[in-house]
C-alpha cells in the first residue's frame, strides 16, 4: 500500500494558473510562487465582491483518537466528489503547522486518494505564512522589551507582560524562561514565555482580518502589558503597527493550491483549535463563497472545539452562516470510545460500538443547537462490517440526522459521490437557520458556562481566583461583550483526555483567563492545557529525510 507522501509525489499537477482558470481567474489576479501555488491580489476580490455568495458547507468531526477519523481528508474528497457530479466547489483549509508535522499528528493535507498539493510545499514553508506571523509577533516583543530599556515612558509593569514570544514548533523548554541576563545593556531582567506561533493572537488577527486596514486596527488593539496602574498598554502606544504590518503584507492574501483531482483549494491561516479558534481565514472563505456554489470548509478538531468556535466566533464576526455540517466519525474511533484497545479495534464489536457511539451522539446535538442540517458521514475502513455500518446508519437517521458512508482515501473523489449526493440533497430540502449558542450581551462567565454546560455536557464551571480576578478587569476595561475563546483538550469532551465516551455532570476548571482584544475574543483556558506542545518520546521528524536527489521522504 503506498504512503500519502508516495501518492502525492506520484501526482501529475496542473498549473496553478489553470487551475485558477477554472474558477474565472486570470494570471493577472495572481502572484505566483513557483508553478503550483499562488496568492490571490486583492485585485481579484475587488472584483468578485460583488458575486453572490454561494452554499458554505462547515466539515467537523467527533473528538479525535489514536484509531483516526479523517476530517480533512473528507474535506479534500467531499470537494472532489462535488466536481465528480458536476457541481462547482472550492475547498477552504487551514495551513500546517510545523509543530505536528515534526511532532505527532503529521501534516493536514489529508491523506490517500484526497490530499491536497504539493503536499511537501504545504506542510513545510509554503508561501511564508507562518514566519511572517512568528516575525510579526518577534518584533512586537523586541519593541517591547526595547521601550522598557530605553526609559519606560509608558510606566509598564514588568510583572504585568502579557505578550509572549512564539515559534512555530514544539518547545516545551520555551514555556517558561528568563530574559535579560547578563549586564544591563542587555535588558531588563524578568520572566518570559514562549506559545507556539499558531497559538499567537496575530495568527488569529491575520485569519479574522477582512483587509488591511482591519488588520492594522486590530494589530493597533494588541494588549501587550499593563501599566502600575493598571491600565493596559497596546501595540499602538509602542508604534509597532506600521512595521507588523509590513511584515504581514503578503502573508494576509490567500494562498490557491490543488487537490490531486486538480479542484481548487484556497489554504490560508492556521490557528489550532485547541488552544485558538480553529479556523481558516475569513478572507479565504469569503473569496470562495464568491467563486464557487459551494465552499467545504474545516475547523480543528472536533465539533465542541473547531465547530463551535467556527459559529461562535467566525460566523459571528463576519457574517457567516452555514448551510450544513457535515459531522466525520469512523467505526474504529467510535469503539475507541467504547472502551477497545487500538490494537483490537479492526475486530467486530457491536457492544463496543454502542457503547462509544455516545461520542457521536453528543456532537449531532451540538450541532442541532445551532439549527444547521447535519450529515454523518463514517470514514470507512476495510475492517468495518456490514453490521457495524448499519448499526451507525440507523443510530443516525433515529436522530433525524442524514447519514452517508465515505471512501475517499481509497477512492478519491468518486469515493465521497453517496457523501456528495447526500449533501446536495440536504442543502435543498432542508434549511438552515443558523445562530450563534449565546448572546454578547451575556456576561463573560455566563458565556463561558454556556459552552461547558451545554456543549461540553459539564455540570458546573469552576474559575480559579486569578480567572476571576481577570475576568473582572476584562469587563471593566469595556470587553465583557467579546465572544468567548476556550482552549481545551482535544481528546475529551471534558477538561480530562483521559475520559472518553460522553461524560456528563462533570466539574470544567478554568485556570486562566485573558483578552485577545485585537483578535476580539476572550480566551478562557481549561484543565492542563499548554500553549506551547512538546514533543512526543519518538517525534515524527526523526522519521523525516531528504534523499540525494532532493525528494522529501517521511512526511505524512
Amino acid at each position: 500500500m503506498k504512503t500519502d507522501i508516495e501518492i502525492a509525489m506520484e501526482a501529475e499537477l496542473e498549473p496553478i494558473k489553470n487551475v485558477a482558470a477554472s474558477l474565472g481567474i486570470s494570471e493577472d489576479e495572481l502572484d505566483l510562487y513557483g508553478k503550483y501555488k499562488a496568492k490571490f491580489t486583492d485585485d481579484l476580490w475587488e472584483r468578485v465582491k460583488d458575486n453572490p455568495d454561494g452554499k458554505l458547507v462547515l466539515v467537523t468531526a467527533i473528538n479525535p483518537t489514536p484509531a483516526g477519523e479523517g476530517k480533512t481528508t473528507t474535506t479534500v474528497g467531499l470537494g472532489q466528489a462535488m466536481a465528480k457530479i458536476g457541481k462547482k466547489a472550492v475547498i477552504a483549509l487551514r495551513e500546517p503547522s510545523l509543530g505536528p508535522c515534526f511532532g505527532l499528528k503529521g501534516g493536514a493535507a489529508g491523506g490517500g486518494y484526497a490530499q491536497v498539493v504539493p503536499m511537501d510545499d504545504l506542510n513545510l514553508h509554503f508561501t511564508g505564512d507562518f514566519h511572517a506571523i512568528t516575525s510579526a509577533n518577534n518584533l512586537l516583543a523586541a519593541m517591547l522589551d526595547n521601550h522598557i530599556q530605553q526609559g519606560n515612558a509608558l510606566n509598564i509593569d514588568t510583572k504585568q507582560i502579557v505578550w509572549k514570544r512564539c515559534v512555530d514548533m514544539n518547545d516545551r523548554v520555551l514555556r517558561n524562561i528568563t530574559v535579560g541576563l547578563g549586564r544591563k545593556a542587555d535588558g531588563v531582567t524578568r520572566e518570559d514565555h514562549f506559545i507556539i506561533t499558531v497559538a499567537s493572537e496575530i495568527m488569529a488577527i491575520l485569519c479574522l482580518a477582512e483587509n488591511m486596514k482591519d488588520l492594522k486596527e486590530r494589530l493597533g488593539r494588541i494588549i501587550v502589558a499593563y501599566t502600575y496602574d493598571g491600565q493596559p498598554v497596546t501595540a499602538k502606544e509602542l508604534k509597532a503597527v506600521g512595521a507588523m504590518a509590513a511584515l504581514l503584507k503578503d502573508a494576509i492574501r490567500p494562498n490557491l493550491i490543488q487537490t490531486l483531482e486538480h479542484t481548487p483549494a484556497i489554504v490560508h491561516g492556521g490557528p489550532f483549535a485547541n488552544i485558538a479558534h480553529g479556523c481558516n481565514s475569513i478572507r479565504a472563505t469569503k473569496t470562495a463563497l464568491k467563486l464557487a456554489d459551494y465552499t467545504i470548509t474545516e475547523a480543528g478538531f472536533g465539533a465542541d472545539l473547531g465547530a463551535e468556535k467556527f459559529m461562535d466566533i467566525k460566523c459571528r464576526m463576519a457574517g457567516l452562516k452555514p448551510d450544513a455540517v457535515v459531522l466525520v466519525a469512523t467505526v474504529r474511533a467510535l469503539k475507541y470510545n467504547g472502551g477497545v484497545a487500538k490494537e483490537n479495534l479492526g475486530t467486530e464489536n457491536l457492544d463496543a460500538l454502542k457503547k462509544g457511539i455516545v461520542n457521536l451522539e453528543k456532537h449531532i446535538e451540538n450541532v442541532s443547537k445551532f439549527d444547521v442540517p447535519c450529515i454523518v458521514t463514517l470514514n470507512q475502513f476495510v475492517t468495518d462490517t456490514e453490521a457495524e455500518l448499519a448499526y451507525v446508519k440507523q443510530f443516525c437517521e433515529e436522530r433525524g440526522c442524514e447519514f452517508a458512508l465515505s471512501q475517499v482515501w481509497e477512492k478519491g473523489g468518486e469515493g465521497g459521490v453517496a457523501l456528495a449526493n447526500k449533501l446536495v440533497e440536504t442543502i435543498e430540502t432542508k434549511e438552515s437557520h443558523f445562530h450563534c449558542l449565546y448572546e454578547d450581551s451575556l456576561s463573560l462567565k455566563e458565556k463561558m458556562t454556556a459552552i461547558a454546560t451545554e456543549i461540553y455536557g459539564a455540570g458546573e464551571v469552576m474559575f480559579d481566583p486569578s480567572a476571576e480576578k481577570e475576568i473582572a478587569r476584562i469587563e471593566k476595561l469595556g470587553f465583557g461583550s467579546l465572544p468567548v475563546c476556550m482552549a481545551k483538550n482535544q481528546y475529551s469532551l471534558s477538561d480530562d483526555k483521559s475520559v472518553l465516551g460522553r461524560p456528563e455532570g462533570f466539574p470544567l476548571h478554568i485556570r486562566e483567563v485573558y483578552v485577545s482584544a485585537g483578535a476580539g475574543f476572550v480566551v478562557a483556558i481549561t484543565g492542563t492545557i499548554m500553549t506551547m506542545p512538546g514533543l512526543p518520546r519518538v517525534p515524527a521528524a526523526e522519521g523525516i529525510d531528504v534523499r540525494d536527489d532532493g525528494t522529501i521522504t517521511g512526511l505524512f
